[in-house]
């Protein structure tokens, strides 16, 4: 069914029909963005199976962003400490953005650009991984928080916006999503969460639970 015969079935005044047409055109924009990231499955594949061999080895995961980009980061280790579709044990995984005491106590003695990067200087040792989200692929605490990571050893994969940005390009690997809008960019973000999730419990093995 088109739009306009969409909206001509509709009692709606055109306040209505107008706001009926932008949401199409973002969730059409979002079809568009989602069709393309069939392009990223071989590097989000990779990122699961790297990940399960660096959690047999004992590492751990970190991740941070800015608003969306935290509750990103939060989705994420929240997947794995938990459980994204199959039971498994919890994998150690931190979500930088989550513990106020600390980022506040950093931005006001230390100054905002540096929440991120001291957290990781504390937690990050060599063998384990920073996923960094960023739909600019600009922000500066996360960019900072890069920068510590790879000075600690540590790898660091990077989500961002459209490319080329400052952060992609320091990180060992990075999607660059090609979207117009951060809200686009952040929902494709949410399903390359989701792909790692799945990649990674295949390497790992996981298997759904016996029906008894």
């Amino acid at each position: 069914m088109s739009l306009d015969h969409a909206l001509s079935t509709l009692d709606v005044g055109p306040d209505a029909a107008g706001s009926v047409g932008l949401v199409a055109e973002h969730l059409a924009a979002l079809a568009e963005a989602a069709g393309r990231a069939g392009a990223y499955a071989a590097t989000v594949s990779a990122w699961g199976a790297d990940l399960a061999s660096r959690y047999e080895a004992g590492a751990h995961l970190l991740a941070c962003g800015n608003g969306g980009s935290a509750a990103e980061a939060q989705h994420l280790t929240g997947e794995l400490v938990g459980r994204f579709r199959h039971d498994r044990r919890p994998l150690p995984a931190v979500a930088l953005c989550a513990d106020s005491a600390a980022h506040t106590a950093i931005a006001n003695d230390y100054g905002f650009a540096e929440v991120y990067a001291r957290q990781v200087t504390a937690w990050g040792r060599p063998g384990d991984v920073l996923v960094a989200f960023s739909t600019s692929g600009t922000s500066p605490n996360v960019v900072a928080a890069a920068k510590a990571a790879l000075e600690a050893g540590v790898t660091v994969w990077a989500l961002t916006g459209p490319g080329p940005n400052t952060l992609a390009s320091l990180a060992d690997d990075a999607i660059a999503v090609d979207a117009p809008t951060t809200a686009t960019v952040q929902e494709i973000h949410l399903s390359l969460v989701h792909a790692m999730c799945i990649a990674l419990d295949h390497a790992l093995g996981v298997q759904p639970a016996a029906v008894a």
